[in-house]
C-alpha cells in the first residue's frame, strides 16, 4: 500500500504514471507551476522486457511447435504483479517524490512572514520577503502612475464639451424683399439672385443686396 506523500509545499500535483514519475509544484501566490524532470520506472522497464520476451517466445513456439510454457507463465505472473502498481513501484514512487522535492526547492523561496512558498517571480530579493508582504517599489510606482493616467484621461473627457446635435434653425433673408428666401440661388418670393456681387472698383466678392463693398467700402 502506498504511503502518504508529504511535501515541503502541499500545493502540488502528482503527474506520475505506470511508466514513470513526475510532479508539479505550484507557487502559493501566482499559482504558476514548476514541473520536475520525468524519471522512468525501472519496474515498468522490466515489465515491458518480460512482456516482449513472452511475445517473442510465443511466436517462436508457434513456428517450431514447441511450448515455452514456463516462461509464458512467468510473463503472465509479472504482468499480474504490476496490475494496480506493485510495492516496488510504490517504493520507486516515494524515492522519486523525494528527489523531485529537492529539485523543486531550488525554484521556490519560503517567506519568513507568511511562511508560504513562492516562485522566483513572486519573491522580493531586496526585502527578503514575498511580493505580497513587500511589494516591489518600481512595480507599485509604475502601476500607480498608470492608474492616475487613466483617471486623468477620464476626468478630461468628462470636462470636454460634447456636440449634442442640436442646431438652431436659421433662415436666409432676401436682400431685395427681406423675406425668407429659401436655400436656392434665387429668392423663392421675388426671384432676386442670392449669390455674391462683385465690386466694380476692387473686384471683391460681396453679398448680394449690400449697399457698400466689404473690400474697399465703395458704394455698390
Amino acid at each position: 500500500m502506498a504511503g502518504k506523500l508529504i511535501a515541503f509545499n502541499d500545493n502540488f500535483a502528482d503527474n506520475s504514471t505506470e511508466a514513470g514519475f513526475q510532479f508539479t509544484f505550484f507557487c502559493n501566490h501566482c499559482r504558476e507551476g514548476h514541473k520536475t524532470r520525468f524519471v522512468e520506472s525501472s519496474t515498468y522497464k522490466k515489465k515491458k522486457f518480460f512482456k516482449g520476451l513472452g511475445d517473442v517466445l510465443g511466436v517462436v513456439g508457434q513456428l517450431t511447435g514447441k511450448n515455452f510454457g514456463g516462461l509464458e507463465r512467468g510473463s503472465d505472473i509479472i504482468s499480474e504483479r504490476f496490475n494496480g502498481m506493485s510495492p516496488e513501484w510504490h517504493k520507486e514512487h516515494e524515492l522519486a517524490f523525494e528527489a523531485a522535492q529537492n529539485e523543486a526547492k531550488g525554484h521556490f523561496r519560503r517567506c519568513p512572514k507568511c511562511t508560504k512558498w513562492l516562485c522566483e517571480n513572486c519573491w522580493n530579493e531586496s526585502a527578503g520577503l514575498c511580493v505580497a508582504d513587500a511589494p516591489r517599489e518600481n512595480v507599485e510606482v509604475a502601476a500607480a502612475r498608470s492608474k492616475k493616467l487613466v483617471q486623468d484621461i477620464e476626468q478630461a473627457a468628462q470636462n470636454t464639451p460634447v456636440f449634442t446635435g442640436k442646431i438652431d434653425a436659421r433662415q436666409t433673408l432676401c436682400p431685395k424683399c427681406a423675406k425668407p428666401a429659401g436655400e436656392g440661388k434665387f429668392c423663392g418670393n421675388c426671384g432676386a439672385p442670392l449669390g455674391m456681387a462683385t465690386c466694380h472698383k476692387c473686384g471683391a466678392q460681396t453679398q448680394a443686396g449690400a449697399n457698400f463693398c466689404g473690400g474697399c467700402g465703395g458704394k455698390l
